[in-house]
């Protein structure tokens, strides 16, 4: 391998190992390129047009005039070549005579352009300042200059907030190719601070990662409520598979390490995707860390990305649903179609009006199961062709458009009535064996006061409409004398965000 430069970089040192195991893993040469700022002139850079799903250059221009090429991606004059190739450059030579031809950039627009090699791009989420042809007075200004804005304190740390989520309408899960509509709420988020730091560390919770105990009966109890190494292995994973994403996806990351924490208030295993707030807001602080945007980890993909975090690193059960809604956040219709997922890899995300959302009320278990049980065996069903599941769920995405046009119009008794005949579908399929004594008891103190019930998720909580105070008072007495939790949902909406990704935090 032989390596040519000539630049110096905005940032700190991009990741070295990362460019070579993504050089070994094209087996081309390779050519590094970042997307230039608003400001910077094409025709003073090297610009390459990369092909988005291979990766290959499929056209370089050196300092092209205008209207030559669309493309904003500037090479930074940073290339690998393997070691056959470098006798290219004698024909190169023999074929521009002229010295001011003999430059690298010429080279590169003439393996590309005309000679045809395979050139593989890899992108760096940074800017630069000197490329080229620059003198030693440019380089010691520059550095002087770096120096300086080196001596001053860090960035202060970076926090995001990925928010629970309630399951309005549709599939109990969305691995059946069908329909839902979910919606985040302010009450319960998972929140993730990123900091730039020496060493990598992931902070253990005080609460939720413990490894002393007071007793083996404490170790016994924390165990059984909160699980095995709470959220600090889905921060563990959520780095590991952003690094392997980026290395395969041509990104080269800044050579900078960092701390992890979080903190989260969802309520364990009752269904409000507590798992994937946490890895959807350690994505949202490792793509600001690393200055990633929606074009470098499209928004459409980053449920995919969070999902095989879930599922391929640490064998979770679950599916798109949760995902979604954390990553676009508000209310939102998902349309799973067998037909769409099989096109584009992922469903169609719709965002609905937040000021048509209905006020929904909330209740879940105080010491829940593992809620995980409460799928069965419903999806081997699915697999197996069960004409009764294969129709359950056809109706649940009927239930969906509807509740979609109910929800609309603001048609609250034609949405409750949805949400109960989504209830009894699901009971219908499930049995009630599975879905277990709390939520059927949840679910008879709903219906018990008149009200339109349904489970938010795969179980631990029920949610509902109310809309008489006095009832509501009365219902919220019911529960809590039942041992249960409750709250009033408030709806967490987007565009109400200051410049953070923080909301207020209902007191419930």
């Amino acid at each position: 391998m032989v390596i040519a430069a000539d630049m110096l970089c905005a940032d700190q040192n991009f990741d070295m190992a990362q460019v070579l195991k993504f050089f070994r893993l094209k087996g081309g040469e390779l050519a590094i390129y970042y997307e230039m700022e608003e400001g910077e002139s094409s025709s003073t850079r090297g610009i390459v047009e990369v092909c988005p799903d291979s990766h290959r250059i499929t056209g370089f221009f050196e300092k092209p005039q205008q209207g030559e090429t669309s493309s904003r991606m500037a090479s930074v004059v940073f290339y690998c070549f393997q070691r056959q190739t470098i006798p290219t450059l004698e024909t190169f030579l023999s074929n521009f005579p002229k010295t001011e031809d003999r430059v690298l950039g010429r080279y590169m627009e003439w393996l590309i352009n005309s000679a045809n090699f395979p050139v593989y791009g890899m992108k760096l989420p940074i800017g630069f300042q000197l490329i080229g042809q620059v003198g030693l007075p440019d380089y010691t200004k520059w550095l002087a200059h770096y120096s300086t804005v080196k001596s001053k304190p860090q960035v202060k740390a970076i926090t995001c907030r990925a928010y629970a989520r309630i399951g309005i309408i549709g599939n109990p899960s969305d691995g059946y190719y069908g329909k839902t509509i979910s919606m985040t709420v302010s009450n319960f988020w998972a929140e993730v601070t990123i900091s730039q730091s020496k060493k990598l560390v992931l902070v253990p919770h005080p609460l939720n990662d413990p490894t002393e105990f007071g007793s083996l009966l404490d170790l016994h109890y924390i165990s059984r409520k909160e699980g095995y190494l709470g959220g600090l292995r889905l921060l563990q994973a959520t780095c590991k598979k952003f690094y392997q994403y980026c290395s395969e996806k041509g990104i080269a990351l800044s050579k900078q390490n960092f701390t992890l924490r979080y903190n989260v208030n969802i309520p364990r295993q009752v269904g409000l995707a507590g798992s994937s707030a946490i890895v959807s807001a350690t994505l949202k602080c490792l793509m600001k860390f690393y200055n990633l945007t929606d074009d470098d980890l499209p928004k459409s993909i980053q449920p995919n990305f969070i999902l095989d975090v879930e599922k391929e690193e640490l064998f979770i059960t679950a599916g798109l649903q949760d995902r979604v809604v954390q990553v676009y956040e508000g209310l939102i219709y998902m349309d799973f179609s067998r037909s769409i997922m099989e096109e584009q890899g992922y469903g169609n995300y719709i965002h609905m009006d937040m000021s048509c959302a209905p006020p929904f009320w909330l209740a879940y278990l105080r010491d829940p199961s593992d809620s995980g049980l409460i799928h069965n065996n419903v999806r081997q069903r699915w697999l197996n062709g069960d004409p009764e599941v294969i129709e359950a769920m056809t109706i649940f995405a009927e239930l969906t458009d509807k509740a979609k046009t109910a929800i609309e119009e603001k048609n609250w008794n034609e949405l409750a009535e949805l949400m109960n005949r989504n209830l009894s579908l699901r009971r219908s399929i499930f049995t009630d064996a599975c879905l277990g004594s709390g939520n059927l008891k949840m679910i008879e103190i709903a219906q018990q006061h008149g009200c339109a019930v349904k489970l938010p998720g795969s179980g631990g909580a029920v949610i509902g409409l109310c809309f008489d105070p006095q009832k509501l008072i009365e219902l919220k007495k019911s529960y809590q004398e039942a041992g249960f939790v409750f709250c009033s949902i408030v709806p967490y909406c987007p565009e109400n965000r200051g410049t953070t990704d923080e909301a207020p935090v209902s007191k419930g």
